[in-house]
């Protein structure tokens, strides 16, 4: 009785000081079973997890000439990458409430400079960007998408999910440099030549074992501390190795670090420059190339932006445990329209589309429930726009240990599916297997859907098949045949 007391008058207190009370209710803390410093710890986690981006997609964006020989500059993509991101991920946070973190698509911001801006400028890319985000979010608000959403299977929502974690350890394994290509032969070896033969790949594995201990002794902050104290490590090497980068166009290291050197920068505070925001054409495109050959390109950018974050907010919400039995989770329609938002957001300021990151699944591991995680790793995105230099230290080694952990998590969803009819195994395993193999999202979704589709169909069981799950395989055929299809038109 004197507990019960004692917390009642604690929750009286608490309601009287205002605030907290205030913010509680609104992002539905204490009902998820959560905490307002969780919720921190998680939203900071996450951001720890994506904050390569504030640097990859600069590089990857700067890095490429469109087809008048006109390029970007990197300070001013580092400034509207953190700007869009921070602001894109509050919104997310307020309007869904939801623990997930919002930034520029890796996938798309690649096919943006290695295709798109073959074709046409780089104005004129983020043109075809906006438009794609303006359909998505009428899909969103038109409840579209939620219908899609609904018409997939319990089964294949499940597969999503684990094909996600498969996906975000292949990617986390890549980016450490723990799996690489072959010169000839298999299409992936273990390190460099068949053995770990690196110090940024040690990190990798120090930071792996000392984050997967923390999270089993289930120490708060177990991921985070994994993070700084990996970081700290890379920085120790550096400072008596003096390692390279990888990717480095002058003079490339194969044993260096993935993405940036772990070292105190020179320069640590730098305003941003905003000058990006506005570049944009919104229809050049369709007048360089044409109309039909723009429109292939829309339907491209809508099919990867819609299914990767329909595939990833499903994995997501199952690791937040907010998904219902019928998959669905708390604010659905709001989520998928600011998701869209993101897109027209990042075409306007130059920064590519922003949509869900999956790395916020670390943060949902650390314990995120609510929106105020969102809130926090935004409000971290746009204090990076002022400390890019000092995001920079961090290595994509230590991060990638944590997207390790992750996905050995998410993984475990696997038993909640019924393997014992193989007109679900196939599809499922397929779905599961497609997106680390192709490193897409929406691959896997494609093939899952279409597999599971054709499947049910020849084994007299096409009335379990809904129709919309029908014109969304129809629609990811023309995706995977888009190709022949572009050179036709083109031609």
């Amino acid at each position: 009785m004197a507990d019960n007391d004692q917390r009642r008058d604690a929750k009286t207190a608490t309601e009287r000081s205002g605030s907290p009370s205030l913010l509680d209710r609104f992002f539905e803390i204490t009902s998820r079973g959560s905490s307002i410093k969780q919720e921190i710890r998680g939203g900071i986690v996450a951001f720890f997890a994506m904050a390569y981006i504030v640097v990859l997609n600069p590089l990857i964006l700067g890095g490429s000439q469109d087809v008048t020989g006109g390029s970007l500059d990197f300070a001013q993509l580092t400034a509207v990458t953190g700007l869009v991101a921070g602001v894109i991920t509050i919104l997310f946070g307020v309007v869904a409430r939801l623990p997930f973190a919002l930034a520029a698509g890796l996938g798309m911001n690649s096919f943006l400079a290695v295709s798109v801006v073959q074709e046409v400028t780089w104005a004129e890319a983020m043109g075809l960007v906006i438009i794609n985000g303006v359909i998505i979010v009428v899909l969103g608000a038109t409840g579209i998408r939620t219908a899609i959403f609904n018409a997939v299977p319990h089964a294949l929502k499940v597969a999503i999910t684990v094909g996600i974690g498969l996906f975000i350890a292949f990617i986390g394994f890549v980016n450490s440099g723990f799996v690489t290509r072959t010169p000839a032969g298999p299409p992936v070896q273990l390190g460099q030549n068949g053995s770990i033969a690196s110090l940024p790949t040690l990190v990798f594995v120090f930071a792996l074992i000392l984050i997967g201990i923390l999270v089993a002794r289930q120490v708060p902050g177990g991921i985070l501390i994994g993070i700084i104290v990996a970081t700290i490590l890379a920085m120790v090497i550096q400072a008596f190795a003096k390692l390279g980068t990888v990717g480095d166009p002058v003079n490339p290291d194969p044993v260096g670090w993935n993405l940036a050197a772990p070292e105190i920068p020179g320069q640590v505070v730098a305003l941003p420059d905003f000058s990006l925001i506005g570049a944009f054409d919104l229809f050049g495109s369709f007048e360089r190339i044409g109309v039909l050959a723009a429109t292939m390109l829309v339907f491209t950018l809508v099919f990867t932006n819609f299914f990767d974050a329909m595939g990833t907010m499903t994995g997501l919400a199952r690791s937040a445990g907010l998904q219902t039995k019928d998959g669905m989770f708390p604010r659905i329609r709001g989520a998928f329209i600011v998701e869209g938002i993101g897109a027209v957001a990042g075409g306007g300021a130059s920064a590519s589309s922003n949509t869900v990151f999956v790395d916020a699944a670390a943060g949902i591991a650390e314990g995120a429930r609510t929106g105020l995680a969102a809130c926090v790793t935004g409000g971290l995105f746009l204090l990076s726009m002022f400390f890019a230099p000092l995001i920079g230290v961090i290595p994509m080694e230590a991060g990638a240990a944590a997207l390790v952990i992750v996905g050995a998590m998410m993984v475990t969803q696997i038993r909640e599916i019924d393997m014992s009819d193989f007109r679900t195994s196939l599809p499922v395993f397929l779905t599961m297997v497609t997106m680390p193999l192709t490193y897409s999202i929406a691959n896997g979704i494609g093939v899952g859907f279409i597999s599971w589709a054709l499947i049910h169909a020849m084994s007299k069981r096409g009335r379990d098949v809904h129709w919309l799950l029908w014109v969304v395989s129809a629609g990811f055929v023309l995706y995977f045949v888009r190709g022949p299809i572009s050179a036709i038109l083109g031609g």
